[in-house]
């Protein structure tokens, strides 16, 4: 049974709060290095996030296009004018608070079945309401935070001299992406029927998978950038097109336009430059095998290059410190991910009526459920 808590309505307001703490913290670190004349760092920040922004306010309105067909054209309008501001995203907070506030500190003791029961039925908008946020953060997360963290370390290791800004850059980043990822996961086990409830081990066990495999994989095109700039940018558009050829071979009907869904492939592709990426929510133990198994291969690839290209640097401790940075990260992500594929992931998968507009009822009755973006929208 979906259950919308207290403790979530906490974690609600906790990631609004971070949210706007991140848009000040892009600002103030561009700010920074604009004044210092590092205009082009100053340039490429502000273009990661007003490009994330972009996308994400567009698949936001059309969301709401999609969800309030039929409704007053006036309140339409507004939502599209607030989204043209980029502040679409504080719409949906303010309605998953709402929702989530009546629910959470308004509980009924009849938590029955009938989601025509308005307990219930609030519930679910609030459920649904925190879910597409977390959607899109999990878009914001990699078109805007992934590639800032990899930019700042790049930074880092570029130049050697460190600031207070760019270790709180860091820091935000990565508490950007574990958030992204925790609670798109335990939004995924709400919507989903079949998915089982994300407890406190599962939920350390698949944060520390996923940020340690980026983390590692962050690390590997930071060093192959600062050995040539050409070879990442191709490297980087190269598996671009192979994640976005992949997206379009699994034939996603996430959107229900063409123009949006080719949108939805090609920022697939872009989230499957750092991370694996499930979008059809079928068993993945060969995808997932082949994608890690790749970046090992040219993680110690690109180690290996600068054993030979530039042997002087493999004497310079920073490059030490990188190194084993790199390996360790790949190898621990690896078996958290190996523990939580065997212990804590759902070994069932939606079954066939989950995906259909129909589903059985009491006394096997056919009950109307509205399918859910979930349903065309998996990340393991």
């Amino acid at each position: 049974i979906m259950k919308f808590t207290k403790q979530n309505f906490f974690f609600l307001v906790g990631g609004m709060i971070i949210y706007v703490v991140d848009i000040g913290m892009d600002f103030w670190v561009a700010s920074r290095y604009f004044c210092q004349g590092q205009y082009s760092w100053s340039i490429l920040i502000l273009c990661f996030r007003g490009l994330s922004s972009i996308i994400t306010q567009i698949f936001s309105h059309e969301w709401f296009k999609n969800d309030w067909e039929g409704t007053d054209t006036g309140k339409r309008k507004l939502v599209f004018l607030v989204h043209l501001f980029h502040c679409g995203i504080f719409i949906r907070y303010w309605f998953a608070l709402k929702y989530g506030c009546q629910v959470a500190f308004k509980q009924t003791s009849s938590r029955g079945a009938s989601e025509a029961d308005p307990s219930n039925f609030t519930e679910k908008q609030a459920i649904d309401a925190v879910t597409d946020i977390n959607m899109l953060r999990v878009f914001k997360t990699f078109l805007e935070t992934t590639p800032q963290l990899f930019l700042q370390i790049y930074i880092l290791m570029e130049h050697g001299k460190t600031h207070f800004y760019q270790y709180a850059a860091i820091m935000m980043s990565f508490c950007g992406i574990s958030l992204s990822m925790v609670d798109y996961q335990i939004s995924l086990r709400k919507s989903l029927p079949d998915k089982d409830e994300f407890h406190v081990l599962s939920k350390f066990t698949y944060l520390f998978y996923k940020l340690l495999t980026i983390t590692s994989w962050i690390l590997s095109i930071s060093l192959i950038t600062l050995l040539s700039v050409r070879i990442s940018v191709i490297l980087l558009i190269f598996l671009w097109i192979c994640g976005f050829t992949w997206t379009l071979k699994q034939h996603t009907t996430f959107c229900e336009s063409k123009k949006m869904e080719y949108l939805y492939r090609t920022v697939v592709g872009i989230i499957l430059i750092f991370s694996f990426f499930n979008i059809k929510g079928r068993r993945t133990k060969v995808c997932i095998s082949i994608y890690y198994a790749t970046h090992a291969v040219v993680t110690l690839g690109i180690l290996f290059v600068y054993m030979f290209w530039k042997p002087s640097i493999i004497k310079e401790i920073r490059f030490t410190i990188v190194s084993i940075l790199t390996i360790s990260s790949l190898v621990l992500g690896i078996i958290f991910l190996v523990v939580y594929y065997s212990h804590f992931h759902p070994t069932t998968y939606c079954r066939p009526q989950a995906y259909s507009d129909e589903v059985d009822g009491v006394a096997g009755q056919k009950v109307r459920v509205k399918t859910g973006r979930f349903q065309n929208f998996l990340m393991q």
